[in-house]
Order: C-alpha cells, then sequence, then structure tokens
C-alpha cells in the first residue's frame, strides 16, 4: 500500500488531545516523575561516568527519523581488505543510571518508552534520554563500543564490545540518505551501509530468515493537527535495521557461549500455520509454486499490489508468539533448547536501544562482561530472571497504546460521515465466520473491521459504507456496499 497521509482538522485537535490524556490515565501511565529521579538525573547528567578508552576520533553517525532525539546508536562503516569493519555506538545507559537507585527503579516501572501522537513518555529522564545520554552530534558521550568485522560476503568473523568515549560527527534520516544513494551523490559511509545491508540482506535469506516489508498505519502530530498514513519502508530502513540484526545476533551468541544471558526468542509457526497460508495465497492468485520456500515468496511479492499487500497482512500472524527468555547456567537456569528467533533464522538479542527498553541495558552489561573477560555483575544477575516478565508486560502495553491511538484518530476522521462510501481493500477474513473481516482504505489511510451478507472476498478491491464511527469507544466498523 502506497504512503498517504490524511490530517486531522485542528479545531478536533483539543478533544483528541483531551482522550489522549484520559487514555494515559486509564492505562495508569506515568508522565510526571518523582523529584528523587529528577534529582539523580540531574546529578547523573553533570558528571557521567566517562570511560577511558578514547574514540572520539571515528567518524560516527546516527540514522533516526528526523524529529527523534532519543538517538541510541551511531554507526561508522570501513572497508578492511576484502570485507568490512563496522563501529556501532549505543547509548551507554550505565554511566548514567545506578543499579538500585532511583531512575533504575522508575525505569523497572515503565519498562519502555511509549509514543503518543502528542509526544513520548519516556523510560528514562529527557535530561538524560534526549539530553545528557542521547548521542547527539557534536557531544562528548559515553558509550558501549561495538567493533564487528564482516568477510566479503558480509558475514561476521569477530565482534568486540567495550566502554568507549565517543562523538557523533553527523545526525541523517532515513529520506536524506535514501534521496543521496538514490541520487548517486552518497559519500562513503552512505554507500558501505547500502553495501553492507544488502550483503546482510542476502545472507538472512540464505539462512531462511524473511522481514515482511509490511507498510505500517502511523499517526503524527503535523501543522496544528493530526496526520494518519501508511508509512511503506524504503531500503534504507532496511539497510539501517540490518546493522542493529547484526549487533544483536553477535550479542546472542556471545551470551550463549557464556551461558548467561536474555535472548529475544520467536518460535517456528507449525505447519498448519503454513497449510492456511497457501489457501490464502490461492484465494488471493498470489503464485506459490510448490518448491518455493516461503522467505523466496515474501521477497518476489510486491506491497503495492493489492492481492501482494492482503498476503503480506496474512503473514504477520507467524510472527505471533515472540517473548524474552533469560538464562544464567551457574545459577541453575540453563539455554533454551531453541534458543532462535523463526524470523531471522539465528538466535538474537535486544541490545541496541538501551534509551528506550529496558532489557537492552541488561544484555549490553552481560556481553560487556564476557567481553572483557569478567564476572557479570551481580546486579545484573540478580534481577536478571524478572526481566522477561517485565518486557513482556512492556509490549503489550505499547501495542495497546500504539492501537488505541489509531483507533482514536480513525473515529475523529470518520466522526459524522456515517453513510459515506469508500473505496477498500479486504486485507483478512475471519476464518469461523467469512462474513466478517477487516479492510483497508486508501484515502483515508484507516484499517477496520467490515461486515458482509456473504463471504468476504480476501485480497479483492471493494467499496464499503461506513456503518460507525464512535469517539467514545474508538470504534469503526464498515459494511460492504450493495455494489462492493
Amino acid at each position: 500500500m502506497p504512503r498517504r497521509h490524511l490530517s486531522v482538522r485542528a479545531a478536533q485537535t483539543a478533544r483528541i488531545n483531551t482522550e489522549l490524556a484520559d487514555l494515559r490515565t486509564r492505562l495508569e501511565i506515568r508522565t510526571d516523575w518523582p523529584p528523587e529521579v529528577l534529582a539523580e538525573a540531574d546529578r547523573a547528567a553533570a558528571l557521567p561516568r566517562l570511560p577511558e578508552f578514547d574514540a572520539t576520533d571515528l567518524d560516527l553517525f546516527t540514522l533516526d527519523p528526523p524529529d527523534s532525539r532519543d538517538l541510541d546508536q551511531a554507526m561508522r562503516l570501513t572497508r578492511r581488505g576484502s570485507g568490512y569493519r563496522v563501529h556501532y555506538a549505543i547509548a551507554d545507559v550505565g554511566a548514567y543510571v545506578a543499579p538500585g537507585g532511583a531512575i533504575d527503579t522508575e525505569a523497572a516501572h515503565r519498562v519502555q518508552t511509549l509514543y503518543f501522537p502528542d509526544g513520548n513518555v519516556p523510560l528514562h529522564p529527557v535530561r538524560l534520554s534526549e539530553g545528557a545520554a542521547s548521542l547527539l552530534p557534536g557531544e562528548l558521550r559515553p558509550a558501549l563500543l561495538w567493533q564487528l568485522d564482516l568477510d566479503a560476503d558480509g558475514a561476521l568473523v569477530l565482534a568486540d564490545l567495550r566502554r568507549a568515549q565517543v562523538r557523533s560527527r553527523r545526525r541523517l534520516d532515513y529520506a536524506t540518505v535514501q534521496g543521496r544513494l538514490d541520487a548517486g551523490d552518497a559519500d562513503e559511509q552512505l554507500v558501505l551501509l547500502a553495501e553492507v545491508g544488502t550483503l546482510r540482506e542476502a545472507l538472512e535469506q540464505a539462512r531462511g530468515g524473511v522481514s515482511l516489508p509490511v507498510p505500517e498505519q502511523e499517526v503524527a502530530a503535523e501543522d496544528g493537527g493530526y496526520r494518519l498514513g501508511y508509512r511503506a519502508p524504503r531500503p534504507a530502513d532496511g539497510w539501517n535495521a540490518q546493522i542493529s540484526l547484526l549487533t544483536g545476533m553477535a550479542a546472542a551468541e556471545l551470551m550463549l557461549d557464556a551461558g548467561t544471558g536474555l535472548l529475544r526468542t520467536l518460535p517456528a509457526a507449525p505447519d498448519s500455520a503454513y497449510a492456511r497460508l497457501r489457501r490464502t495465497a490461492d484465494a488471493l492468485g498470489v503464485d506459490w509454486p510448490a518448491g518455493l520456500p516461503y522467505p523466496a515468496l515474501i521477497r518476489s511479492l510486491d506491497p503495492a499490489r493489492t492481492a501482494d499487500a492482503a498476503f503480506l497482512n496474512e503473514c504477520t500472524g507467524l510472527l505471533r508468539g515472540a517473548g524474552y527468555r533469560a538464562f544464567d547456567t551457574a545459577r541453575g537456569t540453563a539455554p533454551p533448547v531453541d534458543p532462535g528467533h523463526a524470523a531471522l533464522a539465528a538466535p538474537y538479542a535486544h541490545c541496541t536501544a538501551p534509551l528506550r527498553r529496558l532489557g537492552d541495558r541488561y544484555a549490553l552489561e552481560i556481553c560487556l562482561a564476557v567481553a572483557g573477560g569478567i564476572d557479570v555483575p551481580d546486579w545484573v544477575r540478580d534481577t536478571l530472571p524478572l526481566v522477561p516478565g517485565l518486557m513482556e508486560s512492556g509490549d503489550r502495553r505499547a501495542h495497546e497504546v500504539e492501537r488505541a491511538c489509531v483507533d482514536l484518530v480513525e473515529t475523529e476522521l470518520l466522526r459524522g460521515r456515517e453513510g459515506e462510501e469508500f473505496e477498500a481493500v479486504v486485507v483478512d477474513v475471519d476464518g469461523r465466520r467469512p462474513t466478517v473481516g477487516t479492510v483497508q482504505l486508501r484515502d483515508p489511510a484507516v484499517v477496520a473491521k467490515c461486515d458482509a451478507p456473504d463471504r468476504l472476498p480476501l485480497g479483492h478491491r471493494v467499496t464499503v459504507r461506513l456503518t460507525l464511527a464512535d469517539p467514545a469507544t474508538r470504534t469503526v466498523r464498515f459494511a460492504l456496499a450493495a455494489d462492493g
């Protein structure tokens, strides 16, 4: 589905802002900070723990959405003989947050940064997350510096991690990077990002991993109102993600070798799920030859085609069941028998966003100890068994926030327009009730339930009539139009 935007009228923003505030209250989301947390953040920001190793000569750059200030990662890519070297600096939360301190205690309650259209609710105080700890350009920062050496095919041959002082040189965004690469005027670093990213994507394919290029529905503040649209990933998004995935897989291997760690896991989908997908492919007219593996099929699809987009939406069902697994062999908890992440076809750990996710800090501290040949800190080992439960509850809350925000703006967009007809694509059909499904409108960018007198035609373009748009319950419902 191509990217499309639609803005909510500015006159409606006051009501939306009130609803967003009510949503935060209902979900018991803390927006204020205890005084002791702010005081500790002020002290830590003034006197961070700077490591001895100086890596400020590295020409690092960050790559994030243009309005981001909580910059977790900065990278530098160079050639190394026939291969490559990636330096990947991660914000060092441990330089500011004392184990068991006020910030640490508050972070265990918040778990992760939550994003709302009218602003985020950060994991750490803004003084740190968007200031002293963020890898902002030109600023001296403590960081956890990965050195990842790759061969000519992009495969990892050496991973090392240490604390270092760094200074990012440039702050880039995805659109700028993609534009420079497309125009042919990108510098060597960006050319290498595309080169290494493409090699890593090929290795992912060879392993049997798969990334779903599904456009995301998003809400953003814009010009006094709110924008609702579909965001289709650019190639630069994928190349940047491959650097993060490379780091997460290196971290997982370090922790598995040491017998202590925190993994992000995803079990393989059962055969019945793939059988269902094959039936869906047949219904949509998506050609899936008997000998073609699922990952290869995904790479052959074009999300701009309605049938392919509907099929990709169905494929997201294979990603259910992701979780976190902590293990500490020395304390009697063995690594999982199957430590892999099915979508990546490799073991993997979240470790590149410690400003925004609680668990990343624990994984990084373990990796630092392993890489440095020292014992994992007791405070990490003592708390580690609790982290999976915290992270999974945080994920559920984040998903609930995201869906509630989109639902709210959808109902405001469509409020008072009951009876109007819209063009849509059927992207899902209830297996038990084929007269109920999900449709995706092109304009406005709305995804909602739809009813039909007979079976909904999965993957087909249809005309639907709005039957309900209720801001009070954040519910939108359509029905198949008579000529649909």
